[in-house]
C-alpha cells in the first residue's frame, strides 16, 4: 500500500466519524513524531550498575540458560 492510498483510506474513515472522534485522532497522531524518539541515554543508567546480587545474576543466567537456548522443532 502506497502513501497516497492509506492518506485516502484515513481522510475516508476519518470523514465518517463524529467531530469529538476526530479531534482524537488529530491528537494522537501528532502525538506520535514526539513518541518516536525518546529514550534514556546509557551514561545515565551507569547509577544502576552493580545493584542486582551477584547469586541473583547467576540465577537469572541459570533460568536463560535453562529455558531459552531450547529449540523446540514440533512448536512450528
Amino acid at each position: 500500500m502506497n502513501g497516497s492510498v492509506i492518506e485516502n483510506e484515513l481522510q475516508n474513515a476519518i470523514h465518517q466519524l463524529p467531530l469529538s472522534q476526530q479531534q482524537q485522532v488529530l491528537e494522537y497522531v501528532r502525538s506520535l513524531p514526539a513518541n518516536s524518539l525518546r529514550g534514556v541515554p546509557g551514561a545515565s543508567l551507569l547509577r544502576f550498575a552493580d545493584t542486582i546480587e551477584a547469586d541473583d545474576l547467576e540465577r537469572i543466567k541459570q533460568a536463560i540458560e535453562d529455558a531459552c537456548e531450547k529449540v523446540n522443532e514440533n512448536e512450528w
